[in-house]
């Protein structure tokens, strides 16, 4: 498994795929409320986590993002 480092507080759990890999799954909300609190402004936080951390291709083990479930989401 791929760890983002400083960011273990913002692990939401872990997934083993059919190949048995196991990946960790991060709470997106969480790893963009510690970027804030690191000093980033929320749109900062926000561009510097998708660009750098989700869309970071490391391997087929790097870690995934998750959001929130909303009901509501899946009606649109």
């Amino acid at each position: 498994m791929i760890k983002m480092d400083g960011f273990d507080d913002c692990i939401a759990g872990i997934v083993n795929d059919q190949s048995g890999r196991y990946i960790l799954i991060y709470d997106r909300t969480k790893v963009i409320e510690k970027l804030i609190q690191q000093g980033m402004s929320k749109d900062e936080a926000i561009e510097f986590h998708y660009f750098n951390q989700d869309a970071a291709c490391v391997g087929s083990d790097m870690p995934v993002f998750m959001d929130p479930y909303e009901e509501d989401a899946l009606a649109e």
